[in-house]
């Protein structure tokens, strides 16, 4: 999770993007590759082809193939859609886990997002004093107290190859084929699937337009028990989103005035 965060420029051509990375200290091009390498053996078109890659270069820099489509974020999801990104989740979730098991940890994940969570928590953010907003931030902070958070950091089910990042602008519409494709691959890595779904489903960019969370959520092919880890990795992926958004937080300056107030909503919403 990290809001306004630009690690890279595109240079779209006709078949090809070209990216070329801005920072990479957390090994995104190196991520990015073997993530892309990875995909178009055991899942391909799901993700651009990897073409070419000189990753020990100032800067680093991929170039992979051109996708047609556009981006989801901004937009109100149909069912159409909202079906066809359940259909590729649910083939990215596929790869064998013996193939996820070989590759590196995402960075952001369970651990890392409730010790991050409580963190922001502990440091009692400046929220202003709308009764809403307060109301959400005393029941989030009594959540993230409870045992609740910590049962998350272990995975009882096999890794996914995950995104770790639920940008909606990662999720690629396209219209002539009615399928979608996901895109962005530099913070990728092993990861748990429920926490994946939170991801997707509460990430800040869903305020940008609409996208129907138990819709989706009713087309993946979940495991017996895992409805309750994914409901409360979206309770944690929404406050952790909500605590950024005071008048100095991190989030504020990339999303429109009113953005505290409905995550505050959604943050009642879900702990209900």
């Amino acid at each position: 999770m990290a809001a306004g965060r630009c690690t890279h420029s595109l240079d779209i051509r006709d078949d090809v993007v070209v990216k070329r990375y801005t920072s990479w200290e957390r090994g995104e091009p190196r991520r990015e590759w073997a993530a892309l390498t990875l995909l178009a053996e055991h899942a391909p078109d799901l993700a651009p082809a990897p073409v070419e890659a000189t990753l020990e270069a100032h800067p680093p820099m991929i170039v992979m193939s051109r996708l047609p489509g556009r981006i989801l974020r901004g937009e109100h999801a149909t069912g159409e859609q909202l079906t066809a990104m359940a259909a590729a989740l649910n083939r990215l979730h596929q790869i064998p886990a013996e193939v996820v098991r070989a590759v590196e940890p995402a960075p952001w994940g369970p651990a890392t997002a409730v010790d991050k969570t409580r963190a922001w928590a502990d440091k009692q953010p400046d929220l202003g004093d709308n009764p809403l907003v307060q109301e959400a931030f005393r029941a989030g902070v009594a959540w993230l107290a409870s045992t609740a958070p910590d049962q998350l950091v272990t995975n009882p089910l096999p890794p996914v190859l995950g995104l770790a990042d639920g940008n909606h602008a990662n999720l690629l519409w396209d219209d002539h084929e009615g399928r979608v494709r996901l895109i962005d691959w530099e913070d990728s890595g092993r990861s748990d699937r429920a926490f994946e779904l939170g991801e997707i489903t509460e990430h800040i960019s869903r305020h940008d337009g609409a996208l129907d969370a138990e819709q989706l959520l009713a087309c993946i092919d979940l495991a017996p028990g895992e409805a309750e880890r994914v409901r409360d990795f979206r309770r944690l992926i929404a406050l952790g989103w909500f605590l950024q958004l005071g008048p100095d937080g991190p989030a504020t300056p990339h999303n429109p005035v009113g953005t505290l107030e409905r995550q505050a909503e959604r943050v009642l919403q879900l702990l209900s």
